[in-house]
């Protein structure tokens, strides 16, 4: 995987990141206001999972 193909997945995610705040405010304030109170280990747990996906995901694109 390349430098610039780093970059691009980066820009993916900031830019659904972004459409998220602006189409529902609202709803990512209720969401990290749930998170900030979510026990470290369920965190810790939700983040792998995402980022095993992630790897995972990643790693299926680049075979097609």
């Amino acid at each position: 995987m390349s430098f610039t193909a780093l970059l691009q997945g980066i820009a993916v995610v900031l830019a659904l990141e972004g459409l998220a705040y602006a189409m529902a405010p609202g709803f990512m304030r209720r969401a990290l206001a749930s998170l900030a109170e979510a026990p470290e280990s369920r965190l810790r747990l939700g983040g792998l999972i995402a980022a095993a996906g992630g790897i995972g995901l990643a790693w299926l694109l680049k075979l097609f």
